[in-house]
């Protein structure tokens, strides 16, 4: 058995009857060490979560106290306060006292993790209205040192880069990027491949925000501060005095020429002559970003007794282990066996968000499943837009149950890899 049919006979495969997906709210995102470097993700947790609360009550007339559950998905601990993360988010966003909170981790998969946590949960009848919330700071990732408490020892005081350290997957020894690299020799993948698919990641995007696609998911960010009678208050300061921040700092016209003109970054740990410099670069791989998002994840009975008109019917969910080597590949099979469990093809999938972790990757996704590139990322990806980890998953099943609605199609589909060799992906039904 190869390890693609392996990954998607032991794929966990949920499905859901009665869960629906309400709406979603996004703060822009801003680029690595920009305007939100300063923020911890809690803080812009909280302020995802009040934004999308303040959306759904002026257009349903649900509060904040209706939210029994929150489930906050985060992967870097970017501060002091980190283990409180979702109950602080719960707290500061005016979520009753007695609703419990939980911090689901999955790496780059942690945002669609965290919408399936709160589907089984609504399912097993422990929830009814549960706030889902992905978060990240790349920016505030630490120096860390994990083996100093007992003293130095002359010559090994050693202070690492959290964030680039934590890319190197220390089973197979070898970067996120350079597994890229491999799918991309598998795949026949060159560098003009990769710089034109990412030119049109920037091209999408930029589309997408001139005509206003973002208006109804992105919300500006300005400087707060949040009271909670009886506890410290908390802040949100932009840097660089700014007063807002309104549109993703990222989505830039970006053409194929200057694409074609940086670097490689990588190269495969499985290189021939042909892959000797490698395809991905700063410009073609997923940007580095800080952000956060927001969705609000109900049951059938509590969606008709108070006259929700959802964005759709979250019906089932897949997660799939594949070699970490690859681990990029993981979207085709997690997709694979979610449509096979539904008895569908992937033609019967009108719109697909899959993370661009890195050009290659996804183009890799794209021909292992044959899919039609005009049904994919649409209005761009992580390339341009950029992909803060714990967030991608909120941010692509929004999404794509957004244009799920301008469509007359039936189903999406929101997927990603996970570091470590994992895939998952969301299925989704349009309402009504």
């Amino acid at each position: 058995m190869n390890a693609f049919a392996a990954a998607e006979q032991g794929a966990m495969i949920s499905r859901y009857d009665d869960i629906w997906l309400v709406d979603g709210a996004r703060t822009p995102f801003a680029d690595y060490t920009g305007v939100l470097r300063d923020v911890s993700p809690t803080d812009l947790g909280i302020y995802a979560t009040r934004a999308l609360l303040d959306k759904v009550g002026k257009t349903s007339g649900l509060e904040a106290t209706d939210v029994d559950f929150i489930v906050a998905g985060n992967v870097a601990q970017a501060s002091y306060d980190a283990f409180f993360m979702p109950r602080h988010i719960g707290l500061y966003a005016g979520v009753p006292q007695s609703a419990p909170s939980v911090l689901v981790h999955r790496l780059c998969g942690t945002g669609f993790e965290a919408i399936l946590t709160a589907a089984d949960q609504i399912t097993l009848g422990k929830a009814k209205l549960a706030m889902v919330v992905g978060t990240e700071s790349m920016s505030r990732n630490p120096i860390a040192a994990y083996t100093h408490r007992a003293g130095f020892r002359m010559g090994q005081v050693e202070f690492k880069d959290f964030l680039w350290e934590a890319t190197i997957d220390t089973a197979p020894n070898i970067g996120m990027g350079h597994t890229a690299e491999n799918l991309a020799v598998r795949y026949g993948i060159s560098r003009e491949d990769v710089d034109a698919y990412a030119a049109r990641s920037f091209a999408n995007a930029v589309a997408a925000q001139q005509n206003g696609y973002f208006d109804d998911e992105v919300v500006a960010v300005v400087n707060s501060e949040w009271t909670l009678e009886g506890y410290q208050p908390r802040k949100l300061k932009l840097a660089d005095r700014a007063a807002s921040f309104d549109h993703d700092g990222h989505v830039r016209p970006t053409s194929l020429e200057t694409l074609a003109k940086l670097r490689p970054a990588f190269r495969s740990s499985q290189y021939t002559d042909a892959y000797d410099t490698g395809v991905q670069t700063g410009g073609n791989s997923s940007a580095i970003v800080d952000g956060a998002a927001a969705v609000l994840v109900v049951s059938g009975d509590y969606m008709r007794a108070h006259g929700l008109k959802p964005l759709a019917r979250i019906a089932g969910g897949s997660v799939v282990g594949v070699p970490p080597e690859i681990m990029g590949i993981g979207p085709a099979p997690a997709i694979r066996s979610l449509l096979n469990d539904r008895g569908m093809s992937v033609n019967d999938v009108c719109r697909y968000e899959i993370n661009e972790a890195f050009g290659a990757q996804v183009m890799a996704c794209e021909r292992e499943l044959g899919l039609d590139r005009e049904r994919l990322n649409i209005h761009g990806g992580a390339i341009a837009i950029g992909h803060p980890l714990g967030v991608t998953g909120v941010r692509l099943t929004h999404t794509v149950a957004r244009q799920l609605n301008q469509t007359d199609g039936q189903f999406a589909i929101s997927s990603a890899c996970a570091g470590g060799g994992q895939g998952i992906a969301v299925l989704l039904e349009k309402f009504g």
